[in-house]
């Protein structure tokens, strides 16, 4: 009891003492690199410590996972296929995921907007069986199109359920200003709304199936893929890979910002509300029936105005952001975090103003968090560099290393599987006295 209690005790203050010494700067992550419009970074389900970046005008770029990386290439082009309107616009390639079986198969779907209808095309691809950073650019199968009535808001996240496998789609209330036809309250459109897909049993004539847990299948007067609705233009969800929360963050009309917690079934009032308020500001309404954003932000003061959805952060480089939702402004560049609180009380604090029209966040495969604009790739700088056995990531090897490994051995405590890799200092997958005592060595060395 001693140890676990000396456990708590050892992180309670290594948590205050990051707390205290955090001081965040970014930098380029790949100096060396340069894109067109990047909006979303992702690594794909393969453990080839590879990134693809998205490239609005219709490319997906691929390049090996260092700083000083030279050259990258182009994995998939489709800019011929895709249409976006001049100047700035919020059409083009917006999605990107990988299949969890992408390792064995293959398959990877994007999202990009076309013309003629205007319209979102969901489409599989298949990378080549010659070169691991080619696409096969004829292996193309549209699984879904909706019709988009206006340029903007076309939503165009997509990501894999990590507990169900399912691909979820979200797609923004059809555009104009205002919700003019009423979409995000329309259950009969996919429009405003997140959408779960089963696209490895496909049925009723179509390239993708209906799971039979999704919440409106019984209501004839609803479609059968809508996961959640009542939602804007939701730019960028994630979940969390400890809690499974679904995060979604929500771009306002002219007045709020959200973000909120996606459930399934759940109606998050747009547009009756716009965040906590209702619509148009000035109104009434009854807020019953719908759930409300965790958190919501007041646009254009201090300029900002568009908010721009990220992860929370399970890494390890910086510690005191851990179990934070890091998302940031596009105008601004502001970056902050935003803690949730199981009663409700969520605090939130700003990191830094990067001056960066922040497009999108990312991760790599070990959970380690970049986020695009103005042509580059960024990230954190870490607050400390890892070292073989700092298992407490305070910078040193010491006792209180020691006394951690000691406690997960003993089955007082859990590590993460970074952890277990630092702890790991004789590489035999196991973690026992022998990592112990090589740990000692390195303390009286």
């Amino acid at each position: 009891m001693r140890i676990k209690h000396l456990f708590h005790g050892i992180i309670i203050f290594w948590i205050y003492i990051s707390q205290l010494l955090a001081d965040y700067e970014i930098v380029n992550a790949f100096p060396n690199l340069t894109f067109n419009d990047p909006v979303g970074v992702y690594a794909a389900p393969d453990n080839s410590n590879r990134l693809f970046v998205i490239e609005q005008p219709g490319r997906i770029i691929v390049f090996n996972n260092s700083t000083d990386e030279q050259q990258s290439e182009v994995f998939l082009d489709i800019e011929n296929m895709v249409d976006q309107g001049s100047g700035y616009t919020e059409e083009g390639l917006l999605g990107l995921a990988f299949h969890p079986n992408f390792q064995e198969n293959g398959y990877f779907y994007v999202n990009y907007t076309e013309y003629a209808p205007r319209r979102n095309v969901v489409a599989r691809y298949t990378v080549s069986s010659d070169n691991p950073n080619y696409a096969d650019h004829n292996s193309s199968l549209i699984i879904l199109e909706v019709n988009q009535p206006y340029y903007n808001h076309n939503g165009g996240q997509m990501g894999f359920g990590p507990d169900d496998d399912y691909l979820y789609i979200s797609f923004g209330d059809g555009g104009s200003s205002g919700d003019p036809q009423g979409n995000g309250q329309d259950l009969t459109t996919l429009l405003g709304s997140l959408i779960r897909i089963d696209i490895d049993n496909p049925g009723d004539g179509l390239n993708y199936g209906i799971p039979s847990d999704n919440p409106f299948i019984a209501p004839l007067s609803a479609r059968d893929e809508i996961y959640a609705y009542g939602l804007r233009n939701m730019w960028r969800f994630s979940w969390d890979t400890e809690t499974g929360y679904l995060w979604g963050a929500d771009v306002g009309q002219n007045s709020y910002e959200e973000i909120d917690i996606i459930h399934s079934g759940l109606n998050y009032g747009w547009n009756t509300m716009e965040a906590n308020h209702c619509f148009p500001t000035g109104s009434n309404c009854n807020p019953d029936g719908f759930e409300p954003p965790i958190w919501e932000y007041e646009l254009y003061v201090d300029g900002v105005c568009s908010i721009t959805g990220g992860f929370v952060y399970r890494g390890v480089y910086m510690p005191s952001l851990y179990g934070k939702y890091i998302y940031g402004d596009w105008c601004t560049g502001d970056i902050w975090a935003l803690t949730y609180s199981d009663d409700g009380n969520h605090s939130n604090e700003s990191l830094i103003d990067t001056d960066i029209n922040i497009t999108s966040f990312g991760i790599d495969q070990n959970n380690e968090l970049y986020f695009m604009g103005n042509e580059s790739i960024y990230k954190f700088l870490p607050e400390f560099e890892l070292l073989m056995g700092d298992v407490n990531y305070d910078g040193e090897i010491n006792i209180l290393d020691v006394l951690q490994v000691i406690s997960f051995v003993l089955g007082n405590s859990e590590f993460t599987s970074e952890q277990e890799f630092l702890s790991d200092l004789n590489s035999d997958d196991v973690i026992n006295v022998l990592d112990i005592i090589q740990i000692v060595n390195i303390i009286l060395n």
